[in-house]
């Protein structure tokens, strides 16, 4: 068997509000809709031929000739964050919500983690993570004390400047806090964010990393058992806490994401599984409400996809999708609850096959399991009856 599966999450990539989006106050959310009639219009070629527009209207996105399998995929997690999409793509759904601290977090975790970093912390509310560096950078860089805050999805993060708290102790600091948020606390995620800067002027920097709760097997994992070799790029090892992952590599931003796979792409034996993260889409834009810089990220991303698409082998099987939505046009900074599109195309593919509506973001691990002919755990293989060769 020498097939292999490029699998791209762009990240926060939405194409509407799913059926139970009022739960979350997001039915206005429509994250490419409204991105697209913001810009006056989306120029995506490639990604238009491959069936973007035909999922759902959107302004200036339509091709006279598709050629591949397109559809979208609603979630069934409960919540709207990287964890409960990523989880959801190979195989776990989680039926329960992860724990959420509108308030901020209880003193028993506070006190617990300021005893074992041997600091107090600031903040330790909801809040945008620019906007928390407005509030108390200056006072973070004065005091030496890292500022603790989290938002709508079930996350701790932890700010430093890179100056003041060496990267070193900044994961460290991860790593405790880690430790300390399981049982009822088991957040999602742990999140460092490193920043630098001067007064008035900090910027975060590619130097995130991502704590993730363990939820056990996985569709990873399975593959792993088949000794198909995994290669994450971006976040992806810490989505899966290095669970399942063979290879890794962290990137800076999208145009190093591409330029990542690519390598991996000209490099991996067969088979194997090639699994991307771009994130700039959420990090930079959707999180800042900044549609028209999310449009140009959209746009961007869609002239690297010839690059992709030229790179691929005979029996290689690309998959695009999202893994929730962040709508930059809506009031709130934080994710959307949505559908998101579900791209596949194979060389060997001729005209454009409609997958429609998937009722689970399973049917991602579920299809690639069946190309690399091994049991899925979750799911329906989106090529069943599709004619791929």
């Amino acid at each position: 068997m020498k097939r292999r599966v490029i699998l791209i999450v762009l990240d926060s990539v939405g194409i509407g509000h799913a059926p139970d989006a009022a739960c979350y106050h997001d039915e206005k959310a429509n994250t490419l809709a409204n991105v697209a009639e913001a810009m006056g219009g989306l120029h995506v070629p490639h990604l238009a031929s491959l069936g973007l527009g035909e999922i759902f209207p959107l302004y200036g996105v339509r091709s006279d000739t598709i050629v591949g399998a397109y559809g979208h995929m609603i979630p069934q997690s409960a919540g709207k964050d990287t964890t409960n999409g990523h989880m959801e793509f190979v195989g776990v759904t989680l039926h329960d919500p992860l724990p959420t601290y509108p308030e901020g977090f209880p003193d028993v975790i506070v006190k617990e983690f300021q005893k074992r970093i041997g600091r107090e912390i600031l903040g330790n509310k909801p809040a945008s993570g620019t906007e928390i560096l407005k509030e108390l950078g200056d006072l973070h860089v004065q005091t030496g004390k890292p500022i603790v805050y989290t938002s709508a999805d079930s996350v701790f993060q932890i700010a430093a400047h890179e100056s003041v708290i060496p990267l070193s102790e900044l994961y460290a600091m991860c790593e405790v806090a880690r430790t300390i948020l399981t049982g009822p606390h088991a957040v999602g995620r742990v999140i460092a964010r490193p920043f630098t800067g001067e007064m008035g002027n900090y910027t975060r920097t590619a130097n995130r990393r991502d704590y993730s709760r363990d939820f056990g097997e996985t569709q990873l994992t399975d593959l792993e058992k088949y000794h198909i070799p995994v290669y994450a790029i971006g976040k992806i090892e810490d989505i899966y806490g290095g669970h399942g992952i063979t290879n890794a590599v962290h990137t800076k931003n999208n145009e190093d994401g591409v330029d990542q796979t690519l390598c991996v792409m000209r490099s991996a034996d067969s088979p194997c599984l090639i699994f991307t993260n771009l994130v700039d889409f959420d990090m930079l834009y959707g999180h800042r409400n900044d549609p028209l810089g999310f449009g140009r990220a959209v746009e961007a991303f869609d002239r690297r996809l010839p690059e992709l698409l030229e790179a691929m082998l005979p029996d290689d099987l690309l998959i695009i999708t999202a893994d929730h939505g962040c709508d930059p046009t809506t009031e709130s900074t934080d994710h959307s609850r949505e559908a998101v599109p579900l791209l596949i195309y194979h060389k060997g593919m001729r005209k454009g096959h409609p997958v429609g509506r998937r009722l689970t973001f399973a049917d991602v691990g579920a299809t690639f399991a069946a190309w690399f002919g091994v049991p899925a755990r979750a799911g329906k293989n989106a090529l069943s009856g599709v004619d791929v060769l």
